[in-house]
């Protein structure tokens, strides 16, 4: 039985599967009050300790886990949970005396000025003593993942990033470089600093709450939980050599190939569909491709506004519109991109090489 649950469970871990699946699961847990009580938290950090333990058991996932490069991770993943349970559970508190008749926990406080001394000092004081304590047993136990002097002849395999940028480099494998590293940071960047521009909603101002905020809370807790933690696990956990994905109980073997022919949304119209040769004009060749995009990306704002978000189009005028929506499809856009590479081996839908330009 537990060689058969591990066998289901790297079959699970494939990308197409985890990231629905981590989807799936986030979207239904997130309106399910119950899942962010103190019984409901309870339980299913006590059901993720159990399963933890026991797939500890498994040598191939314990070498993984323990790695001392992917230590730091599991913690940030234990803090990255507790954290997102604390705020739900606050703002779920907070929407029942609002629904009561009262008012949230934050503008009950009758107290809102505090002493440097002692209550900011000492505190502050103990936790540090805590921390320096902390990373001295962390030191002494765990050996520094210090390798050998780098040699240009000898990468190593697989060669990661540091385990902030592990979203990043696995974005890097479905986007080109300038997509990946620039375009989508540069709008995660300018869509946060324009939030306050674009929701002027003035609830949740000053204190946590889930139904008056329920898409803005939602959107930015898929976007860090799925689109980035999620991305951090796949990268640190099913990221074996040669860059393939491996099961997390998988022994990782640096002979695995996987013959995968990625392909180009030209090729496909052009040569599987109609079969003949590419055109050498790469502005017919990648028509389809470029009239997907610009539809995707222009044309369906102005379709969502006249139908399914009107409401919002007539609430938030045109350009708040149009600029909360492009930003969303961008968004959208990148999971999108990842699974048609893992369904359909989809390389690039706009795909001109003679620029240096590729989508």
């Amino acid at each position: 039985m537990s060689d058969f649950l591990k066998a289901v469970i790297n079959k699970l871990s494939t990308p197409a599967y985890f990231v629905t699946l981590v989807t799936i699961f986030f979207f239904i847990t997130i309106n399910i009050r119950g899942m962010w009580t103190k019984r409901g938290g309870l339980f299913l950090l006590l059901f993720i300790a159990l399963f933890f333990g026991w797939s500890l058991q498994d040598k191939n996932f314990r070498s993984i886990v323990t790695y001392p490069d992917n230590v730091p991770i599991v913690g940030m993943l234990v803090l990255v949970f507790f954290f997102s349970w604390l705020s739900l559970y606050q703002a779920y508190r907070n929407d029942d005396r609002i629904k009561a008749g009262g008012v949230p926990v934050e503008q009950e406080t009758t107290h809102d000025k505090v002493f440097v001394w002692p209550d900011l000092l000492y505190p502050e004081f103990i936790s540090g003593i805590i921390s320096a304590v902390v990373l001295v047993i962390w030191a002494v136990g765990l050996p520094a993942p210090l390798e050998e002097p780098a040699n240009p002849n000898v990468s190593p395999n697989p060669s990661k990033a540091p385990w902030y940028f592990l979203g990043l480099q696995e974005i890097l494998v479905y986007f080109d470089p300038w997509i990946a590293g620039v375009v989508l940071p540069s709008f995660i960047i300018i869509g946060l600093m324009a939030i306050p521009y674009i929701d002027k909603n003035p609830k949740g101002n000053g204190y946590y709450t889930f139904m008056q905020r329920k898409f803005a809370v939602t959107f930015f807790m898929f976007g860090f939980l799925v689109l980035w933690v999620a991305l951090i696990i796949v990268g640190t956990i099913l990221r074996g050599p040669n860059w393939n994905f491996f099961g997390p109980y998988e022994p990782w073997d640096v002979h695995k190939l996987e013959a995968l022919v990625n392909v180009n949304l030209s090729e496909i119209l052009w040569v599987k569909i109609l079969g003949q040769g590419l055109p050498t004009n790469w502005l017919i060749r990648e028509s389809l491709g470029i009239f997907l995009v610009v539809t995707y990306l222009f044309a369906l704002p102005k379709l969502l506004a006249k139908t399914f978000l009107k409401k919002w189009y007539q609430e938030m005028g045109a350009a708040r519109f149009y600029i909360t929506v492009f930003l969303l499809l961008v968004t959208v856009a990148m999971p999108i991109k990842m699974y048609l590479r893992w369904i359909a081996n989809l390389k690039y839908v706009v795909a001109i090489p003679e620029y240096f330009f590729n989508i």
